[in-house]
C-alpha cells in the first residue's frame, strides 16, 4: 500500500475506476450471456470515452509532476523521469505480452504477423490490421509517444511556451483529423488512434495542469465550476462522444467538445473532492479499482471478446478471469516493480539539479502536487 507520506490528488483514482468500468462494459457488450448487445455498446462508444478520460488524466498528472519538479529544482532530471516511467509501465505490459506470445505459440490464440512487434515497440496505433488481442495497445502506444515527446517540449520550449504549444495542439488537432479523413481515406480507420489525431486529449490535460492556478485565481472560473449549470458539462461530454458515427462532425467538433468537457469535469472533481460526489470517488472500493485499472486494462482484452465462442470469453466467467489476472498482475508485478523503483531512487543522488543531468527552466505557471504512483497509462 502507499505510504502516508506520498502525496495524492483526490478523486483521480475514482475517475480512473469509472473509466476502466466504461471500457469493461463496452467490451463486455456482445459477449455471450451479457445483457447488452454489441450494437448497444457501440452506440454509446463507452470504451472510447473511458480511454479519453485516461488520456486527459495522464496529461494532467505528468505535466503536474514535471512542473512540480521544475518549480522545486529549476529543471527536470530526465533520467529519473524515464526510470520512473519505465518501472511503472514496462513490467506489467511486457509480462502481458510475454503471456500472449506464449498463448499464440501454443495455438490458444492467433496473432497476425507484426502484432507482437508493433505492441512491443509502442507503434500499434499506426498498425490498422492489428488483431483484437492487441487491439487495446493503440492507446498505450499513444501514452508512450507522449512520454517521449512532452518532457523535451516542456524543457526546450520553456514552460510558458510549452503550455501554449499544448493549447495549439488542442486547436489544431481537429483540422488534422479532418484532413487525414478527407485526404487519406484509405487510412481513415486510424483517425482518432494515430498520435497526431488524438494528442489533443492529452494536451488538454497538460493545459489544465499548466493554467489551473491562474484559472482558479480569476473571478469567472471558480463561479463556473460552482454553478448549478455546470451539470451541463458532463452531459456535453457525453453528447460530443455520441457523434462518433458521424465522422466529419465528430473529428471537427465532437471529439474536441468531449476532451474539453472531460478536463473541466476532472478539475471539478479535484476541486470539490469533499462533496457528495467527491466522497464517492474517494471511497476505498473505487480507489482500489483505480489502483488496479492498468492491469485490468491490460488483461481484459483477450477475454472480453465478443467474436469468440470460447467458454472463457463468456459472461460472467470472462470478467472473473480478468479480475483474477489483474490482481495477480498488480500484486506479483506492479507492486514489486514499484518497490524496486523506490529502492533504486533512494540509491540515486539527491533531487538538487546538476549541470550534466538537468535542463534549466524559468519559473512555472503552476505547480501541482501529485504522487507518481497514481499514474495509470491508458
Amino acid at each position: 500500500m502507499r505510504t502516508a507520506s506520498e502525496r495524492r490528488i483526490p478523486s483521480l483514482d475514482g475517475l480512473r475506476a469509472i473509466s476502466i468500468g466504461l471500457v469493461l462494459v463496452s467490451h463486455l457488450a456482445g459477449t455471450r450471456n451479457f445483457p447488452l448487445s454489441a450494437a448497444q455498446g457501440n452506440f454509446w462508444a463507452l470504451g472510447e470515452f473511458g480511454v479519453v478520460v485516461f488520456f486527459v488524466i495522464s496529461g494532467f498528472l505528468i505535466t503536474g509532476l514535471l512542473l512540480d519538479e521544475i518549480g522545486s529544482t529549476g529543471g527536470v532530471d530526465l533520467s529519473r523521469f524515464y526510470l520512473r516511467r519505465t518501472l511503472r509501465i514496462f513490467p506489467p505490459y511486457y509480462a502481458f505480452l510475454i503471456c500472449l506470445t506464449l498463448a499464440a505459440a501454443s495455438g490458444a490464440v492467433s496473432l497476425p504477423s507484426g502484432d507482437v512487434f508493433s505492441a512491443m515497440t509502442y507503434t500499434a496505433n499506426y498498425k490498422l490490421d492489428r488483431s483484437w488481442f492487441v487491439g487495446h495497445t493503440w492507446s498505450l502506444s499513444v501514452e508512450e509517444q507522449f512520454y517521449l515527446l512532452w518532457p523535451a517540449v516542456l524543457l526546450l520550449a520553456r514552460t510558458r511556451r510549452a503550455i501554449l504549444i499544448a493549447a495549439a495542439v488542442v486547436l489544431v488537432a481537429p483540422f488534422v483529423r479532418v484532413a487525414e479523413w478527407e485526404l487519406l481515406r484509405q487510412y481513415g480507420d486510424g483517425v482518432g488512434h494515430r498520435f497526431e489525431t488524438i494528442a489533443d486529449a492529452i494536451a488538454i490535460g497538460c493545459v489544465l495542469a499548466g493554467t489551473r492556478s491562474w484559472l482558479h485565481g480569476t473571478a469567472w472560473y471558480p463561479r463556473l465550476l460552482a454553478s448549478p449549470a455546470f451539470i451541463m458539462v458532463p452531459f456535453a461530454a457525453v453528447a460530443g462522444n455520441l457523434l462518433h458515427d458521424h465522422p466529419l462532425v465528430n473529428f471537427a467538433l465532437g471529439m474536441s467538445i468531449t476532451h474539453v468537457c472531460i478536463a473541466l469535469c476532472l478539475d471539478w472533481a479535484v476541486t470539490f473532492h469533499d462533496g457528495r460526489i467527491g466522497r464517492v470517488l474517494n471511497a476505498r472500493p473505487l480507489v482500489f479499482i483505480g489502483w488496479l485499472s492498468y492491469s485490468l486494462y491490460l488483461w481484459q482484452q483477450p477475454f472480453l471478446n465478443r467474436g469468440s465462442d470460447s467458454l472463457v470469453a463468456a459472461f460472467p466467467q470472462n470478467i472473473l478471469i480478468v479480475a483474477l489476472l489483474a490482481m495477480m498482475s498488480y500484486y506479483l508485478v506492479e507492486r514489486p516493480s514499484l518497490a524496486l523503483r523506490r529502492r533504486i531512487e533512494r540509491a540515486l543522488p539527491g533531487d538538487h539539479p546538476r549541470t550534466s543531468r538537468y535542463f534549466s527552466a524559468p519559473p512555472v505557471l503552476n505547480t501541482t502536487t501529485v504522487s507518481d504512483d497514481l499514474m495509470s497509462p491508458r
